[in-house]
């Protein structure tokens, strides 16, 4: 899966176990999917996954890893070797990102541009031109020349960007036991009205900066309405206006009450960081206010190395170092919320039970 700036790779284990904590789950939504690598591995274990993210390459990655199911990996695989064998062909993706700016070596642009407007030209069906683009992101991260985002590039070009472009078949799972997965592509706010399930995973933004401009490369790359751009990032012109409340210091707290208040799910699991926008306190204290107050609420406490951009520093345009790195690890908080339930109720359903 590709680099990502708030990825739970080293936290799945620890989700996974609030998530089988709750008895009797199968269906588990998951509001902000970002790389699906959380939904992937709630897939793995059987449970049917409602994937959702207001960015396009994150539905994509989701409709790939969480919907499609292994029955189409030999239609994929056979499209993924013919794309292989393209000669690159320069276009819009080696202008934009290979000589206007610099996120990937020009030999690999062509090759994308060549891979993409294919895919493009055959018409597939949704699920299976998912997993064919999610090869094609896949492989442009392996080559690409960031420190993992995409709000800038190298001065100079990374090692990597020297290898040459390798398509691989993505890693899609035989459908879960609990049911076939969904990707869907809204706004969390509407999600939560329409989703409904066992348990709610929320992994909201922590900060100002939007997935959509820290990953405008991956979001064109799957689009391919090849847009307007500006600045020396070549960001979509798009990401000046598709805002969320959820990267606002002011609005998210807000945005996050009332997300809390439309989910369809008696038991949340929400990701969170001691870099944002509200602490500890305030997040137990909304989760506590759930159900008229009758939530109970767990937390778990992990210490994690903070992402390479933050262990480099700060720079200026010429790539002068301006600021020093103030801390090199943050926690990440799980919290669990689970109506209490009164004692009368817990007897009556030994009672029912027995």
């Amino acid at each position: 899966m590709i680099k990502y700036i708030g990825s739970k790779r080293v936290l799945v284990p620890s989700i996974l176990d609030a998530v089988r904590g709750v008895p009797g789950v199968r269906t588990v939504v998951d509001l902000f999917s970002g790389t699906s690598r959380v939904g992937h591995a709630l897939k793995r274990h059987g449970y049917r996954v409602l994937a959702n993210d207001h960015n396009e390459y994150a539905e994509t990655l989701a409709r790939c890893y969480v919907q499609a199911d292994a029955d189409l990996l030999p239609d994929a695989a056979r499209i993924i070797d013919e794309l292989r064998t393209l000669p690159g062909r320069p276009g819009y993706f080696t202008h934009t990102f290979c000589e206007q700016s610099r996120y990937i070596h020009p030999r690999n642009g062509e090759r994308i541009d060549a891979i993409r407007d294919a895919i493009e030209a055959k018409g597939l069906n949704p699920e299976l031109k998912a997993v064919v683009l999610t090869s094609l992101v896949e492989a442009a991260d392996r080559v690409d020349s960031t420190t993992g985002l995409q709000m800038a590039y190298l001065k100079s070009w990374a090692p990597r960007a020297a290898n040459p472009l390798d398509l691989r078949l993505p890693d899609v799972l035989p459908r879960a036991s609990a049911g076939k997965g969904q990707a869907t592509c809204l706004d969390a706010l509407d999600a939560a009205s329409m989703l409904e399930g066992d348990v709610a995973y929320l992994d909201p933004p922590y900060n100002q900066h939007s997935y959509l401009g820290n990953y405008h490369v991956w979001e064109s790359l799957v689009r391919w309405d090849k847009p307007e751009v500006y600045g020396v990032a070549c960001k979509r012109i798009d990401v000046r206006d598709r805002r969320s409340d959820f990267n606002s210091r002011r609005k998210f707290r807000e945005a996050f009450a009332t997300l809390l208040a439309r989910v369809r799910c008696p038991v949340l699991v929400v990701s969170f960081s001691n870099e944002g926008f509200i602490s500890r306190d305030e997040m137990e204290a909304l989760l506590g206010s759930l159900w008229g107050g009758n939530a109970a609420v767990t937390t778990h406490e992990h210490a994690f190395k903070r992402y390479v951009g933050a262990q480099i520093g700060i720079h200026n345009p010429r790539g002068e170092r301006v600021g020093q790195v103030s801390h090199l690890t943050n926690k990440e908080f799980i919290y669990v919320a689970a109506h209490a339930r009164d004692e009368q109720s817990e007897s009556r359903d030994r009672l029912l039970a027995g």
